[in-house]
């Protein structure tokens, strides 16, 4: 009883601190998750023969060519096909209004027209109002220098938390499981062990599942020649993060985008063709090779999860909430199982097998 009333107070203090350190504590959790999902990376680089300081400064090399790449040719390129969506969007509304809602009202009587209008002007007001949003919170960033100073120290101390985390991971293992208490060693270890499958296959495979995604759709459209194909794919990758939205979203979007841009059915094709490939490959290659039979986290646990983190505790929320469902989710797992094990759920069972020994009455009775 007493153990079970120093775990109670222990998770109270857990969030309590989570609550009061919530902007403190962003860099040192972000860290912790960097150096979780490299340590693999560093551990290959040491069975090559590098010793752990070398290992680490070599993963850090990696993710900074890896970083330097994407600042210097995706994101221009994804910054200019937003520009060309922007300038776009006018024409796509004109299209819409003058080829498509015509004949939308001539197949189904539905006036398209008037709520494209409607739309538009929401777009419009609503840009109007993110740009006032954006110059007053450029303007309240100016007034309250301390802050922005702060917001930048936090951003720049993960790289540094990360890499002296990563230096010291497996000894840093190794002291917290010193910490468990004996009897509860075994139980807990193989909870840990069920925990880093989970989180292994969610956070590590499933980014992996989502670059590749995102540059064989991105790819596919590029090369079909269809605008904003790059930006299409990046997002349908980035979303696909929930099975099947990436699909569903990019297809969707990058049609809508075909049928304005080419106006055939062969541009259609083409789409359909693309996104279709990326469907088979994620099936057949990419989960297969990447996730394993490992059992990842649903898609809707992972919504809720994010959410309510971010509701709850912020943008450290946001960060501990895949972690924290993966636990959660093994934890009610093992609970489960015990419970299939328990007296409680077998007691049908045993009260089965008691009957079965009892011998029948022979109820040979004399006729009167």
């Amino acid at each position: 009883m007493r153990n079970s009333w120093w775990g109670i107070l222990l998770l109270v203090l857990i969030f309590g601190l989570l609550y009061l350190l919530d902007a403190v504590l962003m860099p040192f959790i972000a860290g912790v998750i960097l150096a979780y999902l490299a340590d693999p990376l560093a551990n290959q680089f040491q069975r090559w023969g590098m010793n752990r300081p070398v290992a680490v400064s070599s993963v850090f090399c990696v993710l900074l060519v890896v970083l330097i790449v994407s600042l210097l040719i995706v994101i221009p390129l994804v910054v200019q096909q937003l520009k060309q969506l922007s300038e776009a969007v006018p024409g796509i509304f004109a299209w819409g209004e003058n080829t498509v809602a015509p004949q939308v009202f001539e197949w189904t009587g539905y006036d398209l027209r008037s709520e494209l209008v409607n739309v538009r002007e929401t777009l419009v007001e609503n840009w109007r109002d993110a740009g006032g949003y954006l110059a007053q919170a450029l303007g309240q960033i100016g007034r309250s220098g301390m802050a922005f100073v702060s917001w930048i120290t936090y951003v720049a101390l993960i790289p540094v938390v990360t890499f002296y985390l990563l230096l010291d991971w497996d000894r840093l293992i190794s002291n917290i499981a010193n910490l468990i208490p004996r009897q509860w060693a075994d139980d807990v270890g193989r909870l840990v062990r069920r925990c880093d499958e989970v989180l292994a296959s969610f956070l590590r495979g499933q980014l992996l599942v989502m670059l590749s995604l995102g540059i064989l759709y991105a790819g596919g459209l590029t090369l079909l020649g269809l605008d904003f194909g790059l930006l299409i794919g990046v997002v349908s990758g980035l979303v696909s993060i929930v099975p099947f939205l990436g699909f569903i979203l990019g297809l969707c979007i990058a049609l809508i985008v075909a049928l304005f841009q080419f106006g055939t059915w062969w541009g259609l094709l083409g789409v359909v063709a693309v996104f279709t490939i990326g469907q088979v490959a994620e099936s057949v290659v990419l989960q297969p090779k990447l996730l394993g039979d490992k059992i990842g986290l649903h898609p809707v646990a992972v919504i809720f999860a994010v959410l309510a983190g971010g509701n709850l505790f912020g943008l450290t929320g946001v960060l501990l909430a895949l972690p924290a469902a993966a636990v959660i989710m093994v934890l009610l797992r093992e609970v489960k199982d015990r419970y299939q094990r328990s007296e409680l759920y077998n007691a049908a069972d045993e009260y089965d097998r008691e009957d079965a020994d009892v011998p029948a009455i022979d109820d040979k009775r004399t006729p009167s």
